[in-house]
């Protein structure tokens, strides 16, 4: 229970990646307010599924692109548990696969607000609290997309390039207040948006038909990146700071 103690707001924390960060945390000992924004069905089976184990966890609605949401999520989650300590920044949209001479400016402008406006808008929200606390740590997650840049995802790159800017600016500047800011970069993982990208990128229906051609036999779970995030929340990451990892097996999902 190395995160006994401590409140983590994990956005996007109902399903895929996000479910599994919170799970994950959970089970270390913080007490999980897991944001949603469409989903709350499955908003609210993570939070089951996380007291029906042991754990402590609410969930909260807000669209992280949308400033008035975020805020009143912050507070309410400041006034039910007293402050927030982890924040991980996962809510995440994928873009529609066209090369910009195609891509539609609103599409653009949406997938970028989402992960790079969200980010930034939370990051700022829960630091007030998390200054007054012994440690803070506010985790991106960001994608392998950041090392190959592909062609045809032009506003995912962007987003995901952008929510980096944040994180690499935010840990210079916090780092004075006990606050650790880390990226965490995974390829292709076995989720809703993995299997729309496996099914658009790779053409087959079942995303486990990957696994023979995926490193160590497996496409990435989100549970291997919620290990990532447990880690570097933990003591035993207590000077990483300004750190990007990738998770994607030692070669990102353009290069298998």
């Amino acid at each position: 229970m190395a995160l006994e103690g401590r409140v983590a707001l994990v956005s996007g924390g109902g399903r895929g990646i996000g479910r599994g960060i919170s799970m994950g945390l959970a089970a270390d000992g913080a007490t999980v307010a897991v944001n949603y924004r469409k989903d709350e069905d499955a908003a609210n089976e993570t939070v089951a599924a996380i007291i029906a184990a042991g754990g402590k966890a609410k969930a909260y609605h807000a669209s992280v692109d949308n400033w008035d949401e975020d805020k009143t999520m912050v507070e309410q989650i400041v006034a039910d548990f007293g402050f927030v300590d982890i924040l991980i920044n996962n809510a995440g949209i994928a873009s529609r696969g066209q090369s910009i001479f195609d891509t539609d400016p609103l599409e653009m402008e949406r997938v970028v607000r989402t992960h790079a406006f969200g980010a930034f808008y939370l990051s700022k929200l829960v630091l007030a609290s998390m200054r007054t606390r012994p440690r803070g740590d506010i985790i991106m997650i960001s994608s392998a997309a950041t090392q190959a840049y592909a062609g045809n995802g032009s506003p995912y790159n962007m987003g995901k390039a952008a929510m980096e800017a944040v994180a690499l600016t935010l840990y210079k500047e916090e780092r004075k207040n006990h606050i650790h800011v880390n990226i965490v970069a995974p390829g292709l993982v076995e989720s809703d948006m993995g299997r729309r990208l496996a099914r658009a990128t790779r053409g087959t229906t079942d995303i486990r038909e990957l696994d023979a051609s995926s490193p160590f036999g497996h496409v990435c779970q989100p549970e291997d990146v919620a290990d990532v995030v447990r880690y570097l929340c933990s003591d035993a990451a207590g000077y990483l700071t300004g750190q990007r990892i990738y998770v994607d097996g030692g070669g990102n999902l353009f290069n298998y």
